[in-house]
């Protein structure tokens, strides 16, 4: 049985989340630059600092209060289950850009695609790396926990940490 599903932290939600705006940014920034010669096209993009704002104040509402609350903002909206919502706003110094020097233009929109693209690999990564630190801890835990069983002893999660093992969650 997979319990990988079932044991989220804040970590790991808060790089999940990560992923979701860099992905969603990602696309908007793409149609920007596949839309550099249609008129009328206005550039957009995502609030990252806004993003980043949001951020901090669920890491520090974390630190002193032991709860990680992702709030809504004006243009970041979390759903129900928890699904990240960024609605894009006009780039006005891209549109500025766009209107008076295109390959300038491109050149931001390249630059906005590789620090994005940066970002989405470094939490992705760190995802993968806080899963598999998580499958061989739980791994750990089962197969020292069978062990105890197989001897004719039963410990509990209490018992199990005070004889100084580690705690796979």
């Amino acid at each position: 049985m997979n319990l990988l599903p079932l044991l989220t932290d804040n970590i790991t939600e808060l790089l999940i989340k990560i992923i979701e705006f860099t992905q969603t940014r990602q696309k908007i920034l793409i149609r920007n630059v596949k839309n550099i010669h249609s008129s009328g096209f206005v550039p957009k993009d995502l609030g990252v600092d806004e993003f980043c704002n949001l951020l901090n104040d669920a890491i520090d509402e974390h630190i002193q209060n032991q709860q990680l609350k992702l709030r809504d903002t004006k243009n970041i909206k979390f759903d129900i289950s928890g699904s990240l919502k960024a609605k894009p706003a006009v780039d006005e110094y891209a549109k500025k850009l766009l209107e008076e020097n295109q390959d300038e233009y491109l050149k931001l929109q390249i630059e906005k695609l590789l620090e994005n693209a940066l970002n989405q690999r470094l939490a992705a990564e760190l995802l993968r790396q806080r899963q598999r630190q998580r499958t061989i801890s739980i791994s750990y835990w089962t197969i020292d926990y069978c062990d105890q069983q197989n001897e004719g002893e039963s410990l509990d999660h209490n018992q199990w940490l005070s004889r100084g093992r580690s705690d796979p969650t």
